[in-house]
């Protein structure tokens, strides 16, 4: 040991020369060698545990100088990888030779092994890669924030549309995968579950930045307002004080969003394009994970196929979960905000006739076309699918719940057929557009629930009575209570049918609202 220690000191000073306890390992395995071949045969005849006995005095010996050594590391650095990766090997070749010369004792060598205390080499390079994949993992959330501070989501930034914040962070989960697999290490199939947590974990955090306050369906959507009834014959048009304090009201519905800028039609595809653009990078990221588990050192057959700890768990379900709650709110902005002044404060106001869809599908297909030159095209059909079912319920909300300067005739229920009737064509567009089993589906209610619009006024109020009823009990029958508001409408339920008679334009409706529920013609 002190021939060895000596030649390691006079090592230090050449050039590129290894850490001197990492040639001291390699000496002590040498003189366990030498001493296991020319002197234990011999020295059994007097001992006959010879060689395990110097194996083990030498385990110790090596073992209090790499005491001091590891309690000395800070960080993960090249000459401590060399150095606990000759002593790991160092260990197994001792313990190997005690075991082979302690195979004939009656304890099978475990004496001798319990005077080998571990060096747990192992352990402590797997602490430092941890504590350098943390520090990693650390810089990389720090770098996402930096980026995220910076971004504007402009669709100008580059020829795809997406953020350019994603392109750097992206990148940086690029390079840290690499420089791990570049750890001169023999454990990374059993440290990589660690690394890719660390980096899902970076990656939703971003994820969950981008689509934040960027609102939802919800959040657009105008609280109904409450139950009038039409006056006849007369036509309504709002006050200014009256449409001024609606807008007021529906902003203070949308609530405040982050930055007017960043919530754009243009904005909210970006977001919703650097989402997808991270679905397809992951996926590219995934299988290079696995070509850098077949050329890691230690890997096994089962490290490879099995794909436990090589994928992102979390960030692909957050991507699609994030696109679907950003396209929804595109869509309901799209048609409940920035259409406002032509659905909500301008279809059917006053008299229908003069106040139909034509201005809504102009300025709808305006968006339209906006956002199918930004988003991405695998994203394209859902954001689309979700307007359409954003202006079918904008166009059921002002049949039914348009406040008191919508009326309807009985005559009108052609005008409502007809204007449907485009809004549909609209999203089919000669057959280039959706496809008919989609808007069928999509249109569903507004279809079922349009022939009420037709039918007599007398047989609307029968069929309500029959329905409550049916749901209220023999209750019903002395007095109507007032039915429950819905946020779902159909034909079959009873609010619904009110609804329709409130907005009816003739006496018997008038009337039987007014006996029943005695409601005002104005709020």
């Amino acid at each position: 040991m002190e021939q060895a220690d000596s030649s390691r000191r006079s090592s230090r000073h050449q050039p590129n020369s290894l850490p001197v306890l990492a040639i001291l390992a390699k000496s002590v395995g040498e003189l366990a060698c030498k001493e296991k071949e020319v002197y234990s045969p011999i020295f059994k005849r007097w001992h006959p545990l010879a060689a395990g006995v110097a194996v083990a005095t030498l385990h110790v010996c090596y073992g209090n100088e790499l005491k001091q050594f590891i309690k000395g590391i800070q960080e993960l650095t090249p000459d401590a990888v060399h150095v606990l990766r000759a002593a790991d090997k160092l260990e197994k070749d001792l313990v190997q030779i005690a075991v082979e010369d302690s195979v004939d004792s009656d304890d099978g060598g475990k004496g001798i092994i319990r005077e080998m205390p571990p060096y747990e080499a192992e352990t402590a390079m797997a602490d430092l890669v941890r504590g350098w994949l943390k520090t990693r993992v650390d810089m990389l959330k720090d770098w996402v924030d930096r980026n995220l501070q910076q971004e504007v989501w402009n669709p100008r930034a580059n020829k795809d549309n997406f953020a350019p914040s994603v392109v750097e962070v992206l990148r940086m989960v690029d390079e840290t995968l690499d420089a791990f697999f570049q750890l001169p290490i023999p454990m990374h199939p059993a440290l990589l579950p660690d690394l890719m947590t660390g980096l899902d974990k970076c990656l939703l955090h971003y994820i969950s930045k981008a689509k934040s306050g960027c609102g939802s369906r919800s959040a657009y959507i105008p609280t109904l307002p409450a139950l009038t009834r039409c006056t006849i014959g007369s036509t309504f048009a709002w006050k200014k004080k009256e449409k001024l304090q609606a807008s007021k009201n529906r902003k203070s519905q949308v609530g405040t969003m982050n930055g007017e800028n960043s919530l754009g039609i243009s904005q909210l595809c970006v977001r919703m394009n650097t989402l997808q653009h991270i679905r397809v990078e992951l996926e590219v990221l995934e299988k290079r994970v696995i070509t850098h588990l077949r050329n890691a050192e230690s890997a096994q057959p089962d490290d490879i196929t099995n794909g436990i700890g090589k994928k992102f768990e979390l960030s692909p379900a957050a991507c699609v979960e994030a696109i679907q709650q950003l396209s929804e709110a595109t869509a309901y902005k799209v048609v409940f905000h920035d259409l406002s002044h032509v659905l909500w404060e301008g279809l059917y106001v006053g008299e229908p006739s003069s106040a139909r869809i034509e201005p809504v599908l102009k300025e709808l297909e305006q968006n339209l076309e906006l956002i199918s030159e930004t988003v991405h095209s695998r994203v394209r059909t859902r954001v689309i699918t979700d307007i359409m079912r954003a202006s079918f319920d904008g166009f059921l909300m002002v049949l039914l719940a348009g406040g008191p300067s919508r009326s309807f005739s009985k005559q009108d229920s052609q005008i409502i057929e007809d204007d449907f009737s485009s809004l549909k064509d609209l999203y089919w567009s000669n057959g280039d557009g959706l496809p008919d089993d989609l808007i069928d589906k999509c249109s569903k209610t507004a279809r079922d629930i349009l022939p009420l619009f037709q039918s007599e006024t007398e047989s609307l109020i029968e069929r309500f009575r029959r329905m409550m009823l049916e749901s209220y009990g023999p209750a019903a029958k002395a007095r109507l209570p007032l039915p429950a508001t819905s946020a779902q409408w159909n034909p079959n339920e009873p609010n619904t049918l009110l609804r329709v008679l409130c907005y009816r334009n003739d006496d018997a409706a008038s009337k039987f609202l007014k006996k029943t529920y005695n409601l005002p013609k104005k709020l």
